[in-house]
């Protein structure tokens, strides 16, 4: 089986950002992480990202936010969407 593409999206966010989502399943997990998915979820704000979730091979689960990066408590695909958006809504909030 080859990797089924389930979500590739751009989503503008204002005029100086958007989102993007990919997520694809894939035949074996990638090396650190437990689920059959492959995926990268990001938020660029002025041509930076600000913040990235993503299983990168070896790395395992994990988000980025800015250049701190932390691991990711992976549970289900809703969930993963659900943690990026909140997080999203977070960074747009003026400080």
């Amino acid at each position: 089986m080859k990797a089924q593409q389930l979500l590739n999206e751009r989503i503008p966010q204002g005029d100086d950002a958007f989102a993007e989502l990919r997520v694809y399943r894939v035949p074996s997990s990638v090396p650190c992480s437990l689920h059959l998915l492959k995926y990268s979820l990001v938020f660029i704000v002025r041509g930076v990202c600000v913040l990235r979730y993503d299983n990168e091979a070896g790395k395992g689960d994990h988000k980025h936010i800015g250049d701190v990066e932390t691991p990711y408590s992976f549970t289900t695909p809703a969930a993963l969407i659900a943690d990026f958006w909140r997080d999203v809504d977070l960074l747009k909030e003026p400080k």
